[in-house]
């Protein structure tokens, strides 16, 4: 009735008809927000279920003896004038219109929707409301931005054709942001028809953007990313490859290892922390019983690695292995510091079996990681990478060390391997796959080592031999010369302005690495053209060309899918499947089990 009102049109029939839908929409709004208010109400999926059951029970009563609204209104105030408090919107139930005729949905979307990092959202509006937008959709992380959500809404909500046009974080082609939003809208129905990846908002922000378009269905033949045409648009924002995460190759496996989570800091002789025994006391230790060096060992974590210019640890620690507590005890002063520092706190910990573990075995590491201490057995040195770093390192350390949970030990001496690490072609990868902490990288050996295809043949390829042999020599007597780790070395390596000869011989011998890494590959038709630009983590570097990173990121992408193909193949009659990343599994999703079909739509909700 109000859109048969002609123009121009009688306002005050209008607000008497506005008034009526309100009236009649009145219980159904009611219905909803207690939905809502349910599941806000408790912080377990448990109880979350108990309270709408016992929701359940009163609104049957409520509706029957129409005694209902001063009850409702409690309970949803308690939702809007909580601490972050929310108000509920149903959009079925404010567009019927749009949702009562065939093919219901809305035509199109266009919004700018606001970014917020996954694990900021808890903190800005609540671990409830976190929760409840993992719930609502399906395979999606909690680490996934607040924007990619807004994608997936967009889209619950389009008809059939319909479309939608919104603004994003320049992140939302990246893990678990992708995973969540791009990746599950391509794989239900949705095409990407148009994209600009990197776009500088105007203004004083200096914020980059990404602006996605979507269709419902089948996309338009003309598609349009970064301003030219392309016969398709990926996940990753990208002409080529899949959609889809890579899989880990079996290749791959038992070749890096994260180094051993000592849990207790009471086990390290360090000067530099109180929670530690003095180093002093250390070496009085090894003067008065030199047996004990067989439990004493140099310890070595990514700041060593990063920060000093030779990599030399200034920390020691004490390391039983997997002895019992008696065959422990024989090394006397060091089993009595780790029962005076360790054992009070570990103690203290929860009964979880985890927990339950490392208090039986107080005197032991939290994980010694034997599978690592194999793997490096009979080996002088080892490749390392640190976890957490601005950028991608890779360096040798002796094998003896004791290697924190901290750094990613490959136990490989090959510099061959080496430049593989260093050069563009991983970092790319690495910085494509790997999760992020704060500004930084975060390596990871399942996501950015095991999935990753290495050139072919690379251990007995001459040229990666020779030219990681000069660029690692290079680079370890520039950093002793200057007196600086590898964070500021590759901190002056990405500066514009830094033009100093040394530095601009390093970019020289690392352009070296990426030419004989692609030709490794047998990709002599890639041919990099180097500038400083600004990267995802919206820092300078000096790179190459993001049209060039895109066709070498689909390159390794289909090497990757190729690789898990014939390792399928060769696999016997119970073959073992290669995955890539598993959803994360909702907790709260058994709480939808029980609510009626008519309200379960997260349209509806």
């Amino acid at each position: 009735q109000i859109h048969a009102i002609a123009d121009p049109p009688d306002n005050q029939r209008l607000v008497e008809l506005w008034r009526g839908a309100n009236e009649a929409l009145h219980h159904v709004r009611m219905l909803g927000d207690l939905v809502v208010a349910a599941f806000f109400s408790a912080d377990s999926d448990k109880a979350r279920k108990k309270a709408f059951k016992e929701l359940s029970t009163m609104v049957a009563s409520w509706l029957s003896t129409g005694q209902y609204e001063a009850q409702w209104k409690g309970m949803v105030a308690d939702l809007r004038e909580a601490e972050k408090p929310l108000v509920p919107f149903h959009w079925e139930i404010e567009f019927p219109e749009v949702f009562a005729r065939d093919n219901p949905g809305f035509d199109c979307f266009v919004g700018n929707p606001p970014f917020l990092g996954g694990k900021r959202i808890s903190t800005a509006c609540g671990e409830r409301f976190r929760d409840w937008l993992v719930l609502l959709s399906e395979q999606s992380s909690s680490n996934t931005d607040l924007s990619a959500h807004f994608f997936r809404r967009a889209f619950s909500l389009s008809r059939e054709w319909g479309c939608f046009g919104l603004i994003a974080t320049n992140t939302i082609a990246q893990g678990d942001t992708r995973a969540s939003g791009l990746r599950w809208i391509c794989h239900h129905g949705g095409q990407i028809y148009a994209a600009d990846r990197r776009v500088v908002w105007p203004g004083t922000a200096m914020v980059v953007v990404s602006i996605v378009w979507v269709v419902k269905g089948d996309a338009p033949r003309c598609r349009v990313l970064n301003g030219k045409r392309v016969d398709r648009i990926t996940a990753f924002l990208s002409s080529r490859g899949s959609h889809d995460d890579p899989v880990h190759l079996d290749e791959n496996k038992a070749k890096a290892f994260i180094g051993c989570f000592v849990r207790g800091k009471g086990f390290l002789f360090d000067d530099k922390s109180v929670e530690c025994s003095p180093v002093a006391e250390m070496y009085r230790i090894l003067e008065e019983s030199p047996e004990c060096k067989e439990v004493i060992y140099p310890y070595i974590g990514g700041e060593e690695v990063l920060m000093s210019p030779t990599h030399k640890p200034h920390r020691y620690i004490i390391r039983f292995g997997s002895r019992t507590e008696t065959e422990s005890q024989q090394w006397q002063r060091p089993f009595q510091i780790v029962s005076q520092k360790v054992r009070p706190l570990r103690e203290k910990l929860s009964n979880s079996p985890v927990d339950r573990a490392h208090k039986q075995y107080w005197w032991r590491f939290g994980n010694d990681r034997p599978e690592l201490k194999e793997a490096v057995r009979n080996r002088e040195q080892v490749l390392v990478i640190p976890r957490v770093s601005q950028h991608l390192c890779v360096t040798f350390l002796p094998s003896s060390l004791v290697f924190s949970d901290q750094l990613v030990v490959v136990p490989s001496s090959t510099n061959a391997l080496l430049t593989v690490l260093q050069a563009r072609v991983h970092n790319d990868w690495t910085w494509t796959f790997a999760s992020t902490l704060g500004d930084g990288l975060r390596y990871t050996p399942t996501d950015c080592f095991e999935t990753f295809p290495f050139p072919p043949n690379y251990e007995s390829n001459a040229a990666l031999e020779s030219v990681g042999n000069g660029y690692y020599d290079f680079r370890a007597a520039l950093m002793v010369k200057n007196n600086e780790g590898l964070t500021k070395t590759y901190n002056r390596f990405h500066n514009p302005d830094e033009r100093s000869p040394d530095i601009q011989k390093l970019r020289e011998l690392h352009a070296q690495m990426d030419r004989v890494v692609l030709d490794a590959y047998g990709w002599s038709d890639v041919q990099p053209v180097y500038d400083f630009r600004e990267q995802l983590d919206e820092c300078i570097r000096l790179t190459w060309g993001e049209d060039l990173r895109d066709e070498v990121l689909a390159r390794l992408l289909e090497l990757n899918r190729v690789r898990a193909e014939q390792e399928t193949k060769q696999v016997s009659a119970s073959p073992k499947k290669s995955v890539g990343r598993k959803p994360r599994k909702t907790p709260t999703a058994a709480f939808m089990t029980k609510i009626p079909k008519a309200i379960t739509s997260p349209r509806k909700l």
